[in-house]
């Protein structure tokens, strides 16, 4: 089974990976998928969808595996309705690996090529941002300042060691506190190589590096010739 080619956004809450993620999910030859919308999208009724439901009515996470599982359901049915085509779409996840557990489980189905880190220096300021989300968004109860800070734990202790899970080569650090055009305009200068690398353009169909490599040797095979060889000089008399 091959692998989805895949970019992680990664970030603690109010980073704006989710806000990240939608806008580059519009761009062609990326496609964006989030935690939250594998769960919104689940069928209740399906034996997963119960597991969901079971833990969720609680207010409880749900386990690791379940997670993952449903996540590879998503992709599937999203893949077998061609609204994302892992030749054409660079893979752009948020909110999952949530932990180290899950980051293992998602090694047999992603082959990430690249993280964008979007990092916050001041906590505070990040606080304060998710607190004057939550007012907007009219979400009284996630405004409360021991909500946020819960939540700051739980990232420090359980998501920030992802990070550690892959090549430090593959991590790129960028601000998140610029405003959000601001910050896209960081990310853009990550993602676009990667994906220009790996992917043929979405809108001209021009092949990848590696495809006009593997195009010219085919080219060659087929015609009985080695791309790099070449016709012996003739001896002088």
């Amino acid at each position: 089974m091959s692998r989805y080619r895949t970019i992680l956004l990664f970030g603690a809450p109010g980073a704006g990976k989710g806000t990240q993620g939608k806008i580059l999910g519009q761009v062609p030859g990326f496609f964006h998928l989030s935690c939250g919308d594998v769960f919104r999208t689940i069928d209740m009724n399906s034996p997963l969808g119960k597991i969901f439901r079971e833990y969720s009515s609680k207010g409880l996470l749900v386990p690791d595996e379940p997670t993952i599982q449903m996540w590879h359901k998503n992709m599937q049915a999203r893949e077998t309705l061609s609204i994302y085509k892992p030749l054409a779409d660079l893979l752009v996840l948020d909110g999952i690996p949530r932990n180290v557990a899950q980051a293992k489980l998602l090694e047999k189905y992603i082959k990430v090529l690249k993280i964008i880190h979007l990092v916050c220096r001041d906590e505070e300021k990040m606080i304060e941002r998710l607190r004057r989300r939550a007012l907007k968004e009219n979400r009284i109860d996630d405004a409360r300042d021991d909500v946020i800070r819960k939540r700051w734990e739980v990232y420090k202790q359980e998501t920030y060691p992802v990070l550690a899970c892959y090549p430090k080569e593959l991590i790129v650090e960028v601000d998140a506190m610029g405003s959000p055009a601001s910050v896209l305009q960081h990310v853009l200068e990550v993602v676009a190589p990667v994906q220009e690398a790996h992917f043929t353009n979405a809108l001209s169909g021009e092949q990848t590096p590696a495809e006009k490599s593997n195009s010219a040797a085919g080219s060659a095979k087929s015609n009985g010739k080695h791309p790099a060889s070449k016709k012996p000089l003739a001896k002088r008399r």
